[in-house]
């Protein structure tokens, strides 16, 4: 007999990169899905990734490249949908893709294709779609059914989700809760996840913005303000977490990827520190110029931006020629050249951030399924746990393998 129009298999809330994949895959075994989401739009995170390109994985990703309280949760998820089974689809689509550094991979055409090959993929396979479908109310019924017929008296539980949604009522056994992060709300994000974890006692960690540019005091960055647009290959630690790539000087303190990587891990109150000049020995190098009369600013421009190299000069210094320096200040300069001890007052927030740290405790979840220990068919994938890569393709690896694991089993 088949199912009312108003009963799936499968309702997966949030119809970005998790939730497409999740859809497709649990249609591709035969399961009837609902695919809905509040916007109108579809997968709006894939489209303005990238530049417009998509940066769609990394052909590095491994558990490393993943921050979460539950540091393990990860590797059974990433281990079974890896770079190369997303690279598979495309090849399949005739999509093509390259490689810019440290294993990105962004797509030649429009973000726009991804999104279409995607969506292809779930017509294909029968999922159903209700966009623009707001969901005001989730209900779950778990009451004991008795069996009929042999067995009678036994009782199973009747374990189902009702949705009632701006497009009327639908029922479920499977709901997975796809609906991302805080991050970028003009293009729709909302907690709605995090509180579908609350009404169902599934418990949070802390949120926090990712992959974010940091600022600083006015008073302290006026001086520095004046670079707003030169970038500096970096090295910026935290902690035990280095990055070496490209840092931007902003008009309210720093961007760039190097900055963008740190801040993920960035604690507030805390000092950065930075190596403005990692692939030179600057000890060894005021020491072999220790006669030179060339001033210090002219120096350092020949290593660094000019107006970075006259900032340091005559703000962290005096500038004068390089021979009238006593060795002692050569070298409390250079260590502060190569690890310059900044404070940031706080992030740009989530308008700014391409991502949300934190998110529902995966030690409530199962690392195979992604399904709720204590919920059962209660489902979380990709941004809405606390699962958050690193820059550069990694997050929406993440998307497709928590929603290939969960697609599997839903």
């Amino acid at each position: 007999m088949s199912k009312p129009n108003s009963e799936f298999d499968v309702i997966i809330i949030g119809a970005g990169a998790a939730g497409l994949m999740c859809a497709l895959t649990a249609a591709k075994r035969g399961r009837s899905v609902l695919l809905l989401d509040h916007s109108s739009k579809l997968a709006e995170k894939i489209r303005i990734s990238g530049g417009g390109r998509c940066n769609f994985t990394n052909l590095n990703a491994k558990p490393e490249n993943y921050l979460s309280h539950n540091p393990h949760f990860c590797r059974s998820a990433l281990a079974r949908f890896t770079p190369q089974h997303f690279i598979s689809l495309l090849d399949k689509h005739g999509i093509g893709y390259h490689e810019k550094t440290l294993g990105q991979l962004f797509c030649d055409q429009e973000s726009e294709a991804i999104i279409a090959m995607l969506k292809a993929e779930c017509d294909a396979a029968g999922v159903r779609w209700s966009m623009s479908c707001e969901v005001a109310k989730i209900d779950h019924s778990n009451s004991p059914l008795p069996l009929a017929g042999e067995g009678a008296g036994e009782r199973v539980a009747d374990n189902h989700f009702t949705l009632s949604t701006t497009r009327g009522k639908f029922t479920t056994r499977s709901l997975v809760i796809a609906t991302g992060g805080l991050s970028i709300p003009k293009i729709g994000a909302t907690p709605f996840g995090y509180k579908v974890a609350e009404q169902f006692g599934v418990p949070m960690t802390k949120l926090k913005p990712g992959l974010v540019p940091l600022n600083f005091h006015p008073e302290e960055w006026a001086v520095y303000a004046e670079l707003a647009g030169i970038s500096q290959d970096a090295v910026v630690s935290f902690g035990k977490h280095s990055f070496r790539e490209n840092l931007l000087f902003t008009h309210r303190g720093l961007s760039g990827p190097s900055i963008l990587q740190i801040s993920s891990y960035w604690e507030p109150g805390q000092p950065l520190s930075i190596d403005l000049l990692p692939d030179h020995d600057l000890h060894e190098m005021f020491l072999q110029q220790r006669g030179n009369k060339m001033l210090l600013g002219n120096f350092l421009a020949q290593h660094l931006p000019k107006r970075l190299a006259e900032i340091i000069a005559t703000q962290w210094t005096t500038n004068k020629p390089l021979n009238q320096y006593a060795e002692k200040e050569l070298r409390a300069l250079a260590d502060k050249i190569k690890s310059w001890q900044i404070t940031p007052t706080g992030t740009l927030g989530y308008s700014k951030a391409e991502v949300t740290c934190g998110g529902v405790d995966t030690h409530a979840l199962s690392s195979k399924t992604m399904q709720c220990n204590d919920v059962p068919g209660l489902y979380f994938i990709g941004d809405v746990m606390d699962v958050t890569g690193q820059l550069g393709g990694y997050n929406f690896q993440w998307a497709w393998a928590s929603g290939f694991a969960a697609g599997q089993v839903v």
